[in-house]
């Protein structure tokens, strides 16, 4: 038969029969490469004889989930590593996704092989790596290899239980006429091996590099085929978090902490006081320390703001760690209830330690922050705050307030003011101040140095 051919963008990954200038999917110019396709009729290399069964006869096994050896781990994938699923690991370069990788291989917690292929390392490098954060295990098996239908053969061959590859960008095959690294290469790939994974119940999975605007390369064409998408990302410059945006099999609202040294990720096993700054002094003005809830644990942050005259007569806000348009909004609620000037100066806010946050719980902090920052009024010792504020000024009631607080005065906070926590609902906390109104709450808080400036 005779071959036929289609153009496809490298971009995107779209289709055209034809070639375009400008890809009418993402508008990239000059992108569409012709793909020729022979018209010989092939075999898929999964293609056996499948027939639909009834759903209530289908038997799920016990020990679906099997332990990766790393608690921070388990903790992200929901309980433990899926027989059969597909976990897709992104992060920027140096960060440690193939030390993790390699970590897993040798603490999982499972029989059978281990596979490891390596795209972008040479076999000497991969052994130097083991040595130095040891984890060398003789069920691992390293292949150094980036084709596809080479892969597949190596994979039948072992039989792993879990098939690790660093990284997909660097596999290819020849079906698809493109250069490996392109959408089109990527794409396929990732669905033939996670294909042959769930054939076999072998958990798979894939390192992805990340691109400068923060996404996994590719562009995002493979999320969509995989089950779970870990991001590993930086907070300080050791502090690693491990993030889920993807879980089929888990809640993606935990994270996982680690901590690089000089022989691997380190787990942080307690980080509840991590990203605070231990000081023997009163905090200066614009310090405000806040619970907040991630996953199933409450960790303390620690809010800085700084709120200067505007340059050029325009105000901005400059946030990082936290949504920008939160902070303006939050200071327009204080410009209009607490008579606060702030819309003619540049605000500046950021959480310690690098750590992003994105809850509710966090807006009380913020305004105390900012209401500190534009007073030179500061938060007295030990004093924590949490809780959601409406546009009309209120204080709003936040998720799992008994365990924030608890957990503010097991780390040595001794005041915590926050939201009205209905009666019956917790046990009596000394120390906690309850407040329904925003002006309440800062008056409360600041009224000692108040009184004092009055009286000079």
């Amino acid at each position: 038969m005779k071959d036929k051919a289609y153009f496809t963008c490298s971009e995107c990954g779209h289709k055209e029969p034809r070639w375009l200038g400008r890809c009418p999917e993402c508008g990239a110019w000059n992108s569409m490469e012709e793909i020729k396709v022979s018209g010989e009729k092939t075999g898929n290399i999964h293609s056996h004889e499948k027939i639909p069964v009834p759903l209530v006869s289908l038997d799920i096994e016990k020990e679906s989930r099997f332990d990766s050896g790393i608690e921070e781990l388990n903790r992200v994938l929901g309980g433990g590593i899926m027989k059969g699923s597909t976990v897709l690991v992104g992060g920027e370069p140096g960060i440690g996704k193939s030390t993790l990788m390699l970590q897993l291989a040798s603490t999982i917690k499972t029989k059978g092989k281990i596979l490891y292929i390596t795209g972008e390392e040479s076999l000497k490098q991969v052994k130097l790596r083991s040595l130095r954060i040891h984890s060398e295990s003789d069920k691992i098996e390293v292949f150094c290899e980036t084709g596809l239908s080479v892969i597949i053969h190596a994979i039948e061959q072992i039989k792993p239980v879990l098939i690790i590859i660093d990284s997909i960008q660097t596999i290819y095959s020849p079906d698809t006429g493109s250069i490996p690294g392109t959408p089109t290469q990527v794409k396929l790939c990732t669905y033939e091996l996670n294909d042959y994974a769930k054939l076999r119940s072998a958990a798979l999975f894939l390192i992805g590099h990340v691109t400068k605007e923060g996404l996994i390369a590719g562009p995002k064409v493979i999320e969509h085929l995989v089950d779970t998408v870990l991001y590993f990302d930086q907070a300080e410059s050791d502090i690693r978090i491990l993030r889920a945006t993807k879980n089929r099999f888990g809640p993606t609202h935990e994270l996982g902490l680690f901590k690089m040294t000089e022989t691997g990720l380190v787990q942080v096993t307690d980080p509840g006081s991590y990203f605070l700054e231990h000081r023997d002094r009163t905090p200066p003005a614009g310090i405000t320390a806040v619970p907040v809830f991630e996953g199933t644990r409450v960790l303390m942050v620690e809010i800085q703001s700084l709120v200067v005259p505007a340059k050029s007569g325009i105000s901005r806000v400059f946030s990082d760690k936290i949504d920008s348009r939160r902070v303006s909004r939050l200071a327009a609620v204080l410009e209009k209830h607490l008579k606060i000037p702030l819309s003619d100066a540049d605000i500046y806010v950021n959480i310690a330690g690098g750590f992003k946050v994105s809850e509710v719980g966090i807006d009380l902090a913020i305004c105390l922050s900012l209401y500190s920052a534009k007073t030179d009024l500061v938060l007295p010792p030990r004093t924590a705050v949490f809780g959601e504020v409406s546009l009309a000024g209120e204080i709003r009631a936040v998720p799992h307030m008994e365990r924030r607080l608890k957990s503010a005065m097991d780390m040595g906070f001794n005041q915590v003011y926050g939201p009205i926590i209905k009666e019956g609902n917790h046990e009596y906390f000394e120390g906690y101040h309850e407040y329904s109104l925003l002006n309440e709450a800062v008056r409360a808080v600041f009224l000692e140095q108040v009184k004092e400036e009055n009286e000079l």
